[in-house]
C-alpha cells in the first residue's frame, strides 16, 4: 500500500515508523521522476530535499507554523506532503500545479517564489509580525547555499542576527557553491551548542567575567574572541556567529534520524539558528547527479525510466537516462529508446553562436552572467574564452554595475541574464550603464512568454521599464537571423543596447550574412492600402500570418517590422499609417507603457500637424497589464491571451467592427505582395 496515497496532510507523518518514513521517500522521489519525465519541472533540486522536507513537516505544524521555501523550486516534496498528490500529474501545465509555491494553490504555501534570495526576508518579516501580534507560530526558510550569496540575503542576515528574530534558517548545502570543513569535531562542537547547558552556562559566564572589577569587560571581550576562535577552527560557520546567528552544522541532509534530532533541538534555541544540512542534488536518479546542472531544470535532457522505475534513497537504483549514464549496458534485447527529431536551434543558441564568431575577431568582448552560464549559453562562450566570461553567482546587481566598469575600461561587455532577473538590477541599469552611458550589451534572454516556470518568469515586464530610459536603445528581432544581425549592432555602436529575444525555438531559416544595421531603422515587410500592422519581435511573423489570413477577406494590410522600440522609426511608421483606417501593434509584452504605448504617442504628437492622421485609430495588442500570467506551455498560454495567429485575428476583426469598417476589395482576393 502506497504511504503517500495515504496521507491526509503533513500531522499524518508523526505517526511513521522509521521504516515507513523510508519507505515515504522512496514514493516521493519516484513520484517526482514519473511526473517530472513528462511534465518538465526542476527535478534536481527536488530529489535533494525529500528527507529535509519529511522532517521539516514532521516537526512542524504547517499551515500554522510556516515553512518558506526561498526559490521555490526544490519544493516538490512539500507539495506532495500537503495534498497535491492527485494533481501533481498536471505539474507546470495550464490550470494544474505550480512549479513553484503558490497561496492561491494551498494555505501550506505561504509565499509566491521563483527568484533566489527572497526567502530570509520573507521569514523574517513573518517573524516580526508573528512577535507584534504576540502569537506563538514557528518560522522556518529553506534556503540553498547559491542563493544565500545574493546581496538580499546577506541583507537580510545582517538584519536577522541585530534583532535576534526567533527563526531556523536550514542552509541547504547541495555543494554548489560552499565546501565547508565536515569532521567528527564539528559535530561534536554542534551537539555541545544544541544543549540548553552551553546555552545557559555561555549566558551566566558572560555575565559573570563582565561584572568583575576594572577587568570584567576585558576579560569579557578575550573570552567571546577564544570561543569564537575554536568556534572557526572546528566549523564553516563563524560568518553566521559574527552576524549573531547560532551555527550549526553540518547534518547530513538524507539522515531522517540525524535531521529530526537537530531540528528538533534547533527549534528550542533562543534567537536565530542556521542548521547547515549537507544534501546530494538528483538524490534518488543517477543522472541528475551525474549532471547537476543539466537536470536542475526546468528543460530536461532526455529521461528514460526503463520498465521499472526504481528510485530510492540510495543514488545507484534511480532509473536510467536514455545515453546510459548510469555505467550498466542495456540488454541485448532491450528495446532503444525513440529518438525525438532533431529541434530547430532556440534564440540562445544562434544569439551565443554569433557572440563566439565576434569574441574571434574581438578581444575587447567579455561575457558576464548572473549565476545562468548553461540557460543563457555563456558555458559555450566560457568554453571558447574561460578568461573572457565572469559569472558573478546570484547577483545581477553587480552583475550590471561590472559591466559598466568593465566598459568603462575599453572593454565590450555583455551581460546575459533572463528578462524576469533583470529586474532586479533596474537601478544599476537607471544609475550606472545609463547615466554614464556606456557600450554595455544587455541580453535580455527569455522575454515575453516564458511558460511552464509561470507568474515569477514571465519577460513580460522588462520592455516598458526600460522605455522611460535616456541612452538607451531597445530592439528585439523578428527571427532568428535578424537576431544575429542585432548583436552585431549592438557590439558596433556607442551606447548601451537592450536586446530582447524570447525562450522559443527560431524559424529554422537558413543561415544568411549577418549585417550592422542602422539604429532605429524599422522595414517594411508589406505595403497595405486598408489597415497597418507594426510588429516588435517574432510576434511580427504572426502578425504577417494574420495579414494573409485577413486578405482573404477582403482586407488590404501593411506589415512593419520595427526591430527597434526606442529609438523607434517614427517616420517610416508614419508614412506607411497615412490614409489607413487602422493601425494595430503586436508586442508579446504587457502593454501598459510598451511598444504599443510608444506608437500611440508618435502618432498623437504627429495628429495635431498632419490631419490625414486624424481619423487613424490605434489598437494596442501585447499582453495585459492588469494580471500576472499563470504557468503552462507557452503555445497555451498564447491562445488563453489571444496571442496566437487565431486570438490577433479575432482581436483585429474585433477593432473593425467597433469602427464599422468594411474591407475594400472583394473577399477572396489575393493579399498585397511582400515588399522584402
Amino acid at each position: 500500500m502506497s504511504i503517500l496515497a495515504s496521507l491526509q496532510g503533513p500531522a499524518d507523518l508523526r505517526h511513521l515508523d522509521d521504516g515507513q518514513l523510508q519507505q515515504l521517500a522512496a514514493e516521493i522521489r519516484e513520484t517526482i521522476i514519473t511526473t517530472v519525465a513528462i511534465t518538465g519541472g526542476h527535478l534536481g533540486s527536488s530529489l535533494g530535499v525529500v528527507e529535509l522536507t519529511i522532517a521539516l513537516h514532521r516537526l512542524l505544524e504547517s499551515p500554522r507554523d510556516r515553512i518558506v521555501w526561498d526559490t521555490g523550486h526544490q519544493a516538490y516534496p512539500h507539495k506532495l506532503l500537503t495534498g497535491r498528490l492527485d494533481q501533481f500529474g498536471t505539474l507546470r501545465q495550464i490550470g494544474g500545479v505550480g512549479g513553484f509555491p503558490r497561496r492561491s494553490e494551498s494555505p501550506h504555501d505561504v509565499f509566491d517564489g521563483g527568484h533566489a534570495g527572497t526567502g530570509l526576508s520573507i521569514a523574517q518579516g513573518l517573524a516580526t509580525a508573528r512577535d507584534l501580534k504576540r502569537s506563538h507560530e514557528r518560522i522556518a526558510v529553506v534556503v540553498g547555499d547559491a542563493a544565500l550569496m545574493s546581496g538580499l540575503s546577506l541583507e537580510a542576515l545582517n538584519d536577522i542576527g541585530h534583532r535576534k528574530t526567533q527563526l531556523l534558517i536550514v542552509l541547504n548545502d547541495n555543494e554548489m557553491s560552499i565546501s565547508p570543513t565536515v569532521g567528527a569535531f564539528s559535530k561534536y562542537l554542534s551537539q555541545i551548542k544544541l544543549s540548553p547547558a552551553w546555552q545557559s552556562s555561555k549566558t551566566a559566564y558572560d555575565s559573570l567575567v563582565e561584572k568583575l572589577p576594572i577587568v570584567g569587560p576585558t576579560a569579557l571581550e578575550l573570552s567571546q574572541r577564544l570561543r569564537r576562535s575554536v568556534v572557526n577552527f572546528a566549523q564553516p560557520g563563524q560568518l553566521f556567529e559574527d552576524l549573531g546567528i547560532t551555527y550549526i552544522g553540518v547534518v547530513p541532509g538524507h539522515d531522517l534520524h540525524a535531521l529530526g534530532e537537530t531540528l528538533r533541538a534547533a527549534l528550542d534555541l533562543k534567537g536565530p539558528v542556521i542548521v547547515h544540512v549537507r544534501t546530494q542534488k538528483g538524490r534518488g536518479f543517477d543522472p541528475a547527479v551525474n549532471d547537476q546542472i543539466g537536470f536542475h531544470g526546468a528543460a530536461l535532457p532526455p529521461m528514460d525510466l526503463g520498465p521499472k522505475a526504481d528510485s530510492g534513497s540510495n543514488s545507484s537504483d534511480g532509473p536510467r537516462h536514455a545515453d546510459g549514464d548510469s555505467g550498466e549496458s542495456m540488454a541485448d534485447d532491450a528495446t532503444p529508446p525513440a529518438r525525438t527529431p532533431a529541434k530547430k536551434p532556440n534564440y540562445t543558441a544562434v544569439f551565443i553562436d554569433e557572440v563566439i564568431a565576434l569574441a574571434r575577431e574581438d578581444p575587447r568582448i567579455v561575457g558576464i552572467t548572473a549565476g545562468m552560464p548553461t540557460g543563457t549559453g555563456m558555458s559555450k562562450l566560457q568554453a571558447v574564452f574561460p578568461e573572457r566570461v565572469i559569472d558573478v553567482g546570484i547577483a545581477e546587481q553587480h552583475a550590471v554595475t561590472l559591466a559598466t566598469g568593465l566598459a568603462i575600461g575599453g572593454m565590450r561587455p555583455i551581460v546575459a541574464l533572463y528578462s524576469t532577473f533583470l529586474q532586479r538590477a533596474f537601478d544599476q541599469v537607471v544609475h550606472d550603464v545609463c547615466q554614464n552611458d556606456q557600450p554595455v550589451l544587455l541580453a535580455v534572454d527569455r522575454a515575453g512568454i516564458v511558460g511552464e516556470d509561470g507568474t515569477s518568469h514571465q519577460g513580460m515586464f522588462t520592455l516598458p521599464a526600460q522605455r522611460q530610459l535616456p541612452n538607451l536603445v531597445i530592439a528585439a528581432p523578428r527571427d532568428e537571423q535578424e537576431l544575429r544581425s542585432l548583436v552585431r549592432t549592438a557590439l558596433a555602436q556607442d551606447h548601451p543596447f537592450a536586446l530582447h529575444y524570447p525562450r522559443d525555438a527560431g524559424f529554422g531559416l537558413d543561415p544568411v550574412e549577418p549585417a550592422i544595421l542602422p539604429v532605429g531603422r524599422a522595414e517594411v515587410l508589406r505595403e497595405g492600402r486598408d489597415i497597418l500592422f507594426v510588429g516588435f519581435g517574432p510576434i511580427v511573423q504572426r502578425a504577417f500570418d494574420v495579414a494573409d489570413r485577413l486578405a482573404t477577406e477582403g482586407w488590404s494590410i501593411g506589415v512593419v517590422n520595427a526591430r527597434f522600440a526606442k529609438p523607434l522609426d517614427v517616420d517610416l511608421i508614419l508614412e506607411q499609417a497615412r490614409g489607413k483606417r487602422l493601425l494595430v501593434t503586436f508586442e508579446e509584452s504587457v502593454v501598459s507603457g510598451g511598444f504599443g504605448s510608444g506608437v500611440l504617442e508618435a502618432v498623437e504628437a504627429a495628429r495635431v500637424a498632419q490631419p490625414e492622421l486624424r481619423e487613424l485609430a490605434v489598437r494596442i495588442v501585447g499582453i495585459p497589464g492588469d494580471r500576472f500570467v499563470d504557468h503552462g506551455s507557452a503555445a497555451d498560454l498564447r491562445r488563453l491571451l489571444r496571442l496566437d495567429v487565431d486570438g490577433l485575428a479575432a482581436q483585429v476583426r474585433e477593432a473593425l467592427a467597433e469602427l464599422g469598417a468594411m474591407p475594400r476589395a472583394t473577399p477572396g482576393a489575393a493579399p498585397e505582395p511582400a515588399a522584402v
